[in-house]
């Protein structure tokens, strides 16, 4: 066949084959819409309000369900879904109440908080997001629907993309970061590895993005606090990454804690409605958080009656805990304060993801007892979690190349942090069994043998009490009798013998997360004190960090030759931060949220706004004081590690930036590129990151955004070359009046290794 005529066949044939598609899935649809609405025209009253009811499990046992006041209640068709409940033969238990003893027979969605792994445990999510690898990330959360939806789970409050700036608060752990590119990558990512392609595959399940919106932006970072900023502010930064999980596709959403312009989000119907659905086009449905309509009341937004009739009619579906819905609506419909259609069109989207998961079909399709035995916590499940692991860590020093360390050195592994695995699955890990967790010092052991002498030198914390409320859900360090004084000096004998001292320190595992946010977000003194012993030996020192926030860590900077920040890696800990200790995988992660230099900086971000009166940038760089400039008294201005900041054990060399064209049309494009070399002894992966800035605008514009990043491999010698093509969508920001513009005049484009880059090329958009 010749080539004329073959590129019309095959242009047809895709045609063809897309407008098949189309009929297919339309009339998918029409079967869905006809099904739900003989559905929903049986239902009386009480059994679509008890739709919307979502009540936690608590520790049901098998066989339990129709005895107890749940399974009551799911009988009389006054549970839409349940939460809090694990294992195949519970959740059959309780779902063949739904489905054989209920009037309608409507099966039950079942939730949890598969956060970053099930069984399997993955880093902490603000640890994944710092491998800038999207590939990884969307397998991690494939591998994770896989394990949740083998034991009966079909359902995930995650992923969590709150954009915060303010690592006091605790639930920056479960976050991307503070840039609202990585962080709406990142929602992309999960949402396609939880869902997939196709709902009615068993190996996915539900995702439902939180917490919309705004949380991250608590004031004085304490959780559940208020949050008061502009509009602007939400569209262009904060809003981004939710509205990348909608573009995404997400089935589902949770409504925040905090209120928005004086009403809270569970309320708020210019949320809910104008933004989540009209300016969206969000077709799934949103449950609150725990007893968020409850927790109006002491909003000061009314009572029970009240505060349930304004979320329903702000747009919420579903009513976790509270059972506002479930006592109020009836009398709200009946009064007209709440109108059937409303109640309907809740109870409809519920109805809907039920029938995109095939519960409708198969109501036992995620009760499969022969996935339950053999697609948990696999070997290779297992093996994949040690890899992300390793490539979550951030190498924030490496003076005179302390690291890798050599297999001939004798190591002093010490600090409270060193033997405590049940920390390493770190913060909502609600699956994980943490007899499963490997620590930092089982690994080392295999590894070294009687060349590791163990000590763990301090407690957590002086205080006792603090290190209860940080040791809860079964995550307590085993505190150490013996006093102060004997605990160092078994630290001091054991560094006096070794080539180099490994000090595993940093915060447990709750003390980040929900309800965990601090006012000192310093190192606990009791291994300050240790460390500054250490250090008083002349030994190399190098610093396994663990935390679940970015930690003001000046002191410790100073003091250590190398610093390892591992967050909290997973069950596979162990293994994973002694491969990178000893160079067998090259470290590769970039921060995705800045290092403050003490708490008086903080926020502290990169993508900030000039004022009128800036510090010169020769006097940022060297940290310099200028009178009546914008700058502290006490500290420079300048972060302590900046956000995209990580090293290698190789190094990486930068050409200038090229451009294609000093020009860019509306709708063209043009290249912005680097060569990047590997000069260095090792193989590794860089993050080649992309910064624009609107050099002049109609409102004041950051000093930079990015707006791209590539994470290549590079053997040692080789040279890339890196290419980042931009377009008008990438120079767009909502202005003033909120309208969504790229504006003509000058722009500045950044490539570099990290945030803080002065690479830099200058290009016009023109019209």
């Amino acid at each position: 066949m010749k080539l004329k005529y073959f590129i019309p066949i095959l242009t047809l044939s895709l045609f063809l084959s897309c407008s098949q598609k189309q009929v297919t899935n339309t009339k998918k649809e029409n079967t869905r819409e006809k099904f739900i609405a003989e559905l929903l025209a049986k239902m009386t009253l009480e059994e679509k309000i008890g739709q919307l009811n979502l009540p936690s499990a608590g520790d049901f046992t098998t066989g339990q369900a129709t005895n107890s006041d749940i399974g009551k209640k799911i009988e009389e068709g006054l549970v839409g879904g349940l939460f809090n409940i694990k294992s195949v033969a519970k959740i059959k238990d309780v779902q063949r109440v739904a489905v054989e003893k209920s009037r309608l027979k409507i099966p039950l969605l079942f939730g949890m908080d598969v956060i970053h792994g099930y069984e399997t445990t993955f880093p902490i999510p603000l640890g994944t997001s710092c491998t800038w690898n999207m590939e990884l990330t969307q397998k991690m959360a494939q591998t994770a629907a896989k394990e949740a939806s083998a034991d009966g789970i079909c359902w995930t409050f995650s992923p969590m993309v709150d954009l915060s700036r303010d690592p006091r608060w605790g639930r920056v752990a479960e976050g991307g970061g503070e840039d609202p590119y990585l962080g709406g990558a990142i929602a992309k990512a999960m949402v396609k590895g939880y869902q997939g392609e196709d709902l009615s595959d068993p190996y996915t399940i539900l995702s439902c993005v939180k917490h919309f919106a705004l949380y991250g932006a608590s004031e004085a970072g304490r959780d559940y606090n208020t949050v008061d900023m502009s509009r602007t502010s939400m569209y262009n930064y904060y809003f981004k990454p939710y509205q990348a999980a909608i573009e995404a596709g997400v089935g589902s959403v949770m409504a925040s804690f905090n209120e928005i312009d004086g009403v809270p989000a569970t309320g708020n119907k210019w949320l809910m409605t104008e933004v989540l659905r009209n300016q969206w086009n969000f077709k799934g449905f949103v449950v609150t958080d725990y007893t968020g309509v409850n927790e109006m009341i002491d909003h000061g937004m009314g009572d029970l009656t009240t505060v349930s009739a304004l979320a329903i009619n702000a747009g919420i579906d579903m009513d976790m805990v509270g059972e506002g819905f479930l006592k109020t609506l009836k009398k709200s419909v009946e009064e007209g304060k709440v109108s059937i259609s409303q109640l309907d069109a809740a109870v409809k989207r519920i109805l809907e993801a039920k029938y995109d998961l095939g519960l409708f079909e198969n109501p036992y399709k995620y009760c499969d007892e022969d996935r339950a035995k053999t697609e948990i916590f696999t070997k290779e499940h297992r093996a994949f979690a040690q890899q992300v692991a390793t490539e979550s860590f951030v190498l924030l020093k490496n003076e005179n190349q302390v690291l890798p360390l050599q297999a001939n050195q004798k190591v002093a592994l010490v600090g409270p942090l060193a033997d405590a695995k049940e920390n390493m699955p770190g913060t909502w890990s609600v699956a994980t069994k943490f007899e499963n967790a490997i620590a930092l010092k089982t690994s080392l052991s295999e590894k070294l043998g009687t060349n590791l002498l163990y000590a763990k030198g301090c407690n957590l914390d002086y205080d006792l009490e603090f290190e209860k409320r940080v040791g809860v859900f079964g995550k307590a360090i085993q505190r150490d009798g013996r006093s102060d004084q004997e605990l160092h000096q078994e630290a001091m004998d054991a560094a006096k013998k070794a080539d180099v001292v490994v000090f595993a320190i940093g915060e447990a595992a709750e003390m980040s997360g929900e309800c965990s946010s601090r006012s000192d977000i310093t190192i606990p003194k009791a291994q300050k004190d240790l460390l500054e012993k250490l250090s008083t030996l002349n030994k190399p020192i190098v610093l396994v960090l663990f935390t679940g926030r970015p930690l003001a860590i000046t002191e410790e900077s100073d003091i250590a030759n190398a610093i390892l920040n591992v967050w909290f890696p997973g069950t596979e800990a162990g293994p994973a931060i002694t491969e990178v200790l000893y160079g067998e995988v090259n470290p590769s992660g970039k921060l995705s949220m800045t290092f403050p230099r003490n708490l008086g900086q903080v926020p502290i971000y990169y993508n900030h706004k000039n004022t009128g009166r800036p510090l010169s940038p020769e006097k940022t760089i060297k940290g310099e004081f200028e009178k009546f400039k914008s700058n502290y008294l006490d500290v420079a201005n300048t972060p302590l590690y900046p956000f995209g900041f990580g090293l290698s054990y190789t190094t990486f060399d930068y050409s200038s930036v090229k451009i294609s064209n000093a020009k860019l049309t509306k709708g063209g494009t043009i290249n912005a590129s680097v060569k990047v070399a590997n000069t260095g002894k090792y193989d590794g992966k860089e993050v080649v990151q992309l910064y624009i800035r609107d050099v002049v605008g109609s409102t004041t514009r950051p000093v930079k955004e990015l707006k791209g990043f590539q994470k290549v491999f590079l053997k040692k010698g080789e040279t890339k070359n890196i290419t980042f093509t931009i377009t008008e969508e990438d120079l767009k920001f909502y202005d003033f009046d909120l309208n969504f513009v790229a504006e003509p005049g000058q722009f500045e484009v950044f490539i570099g290794t990290n945030s803080d880059t002065q690479n830099k090329m200058l290009f016009e958009l023109v019209n």
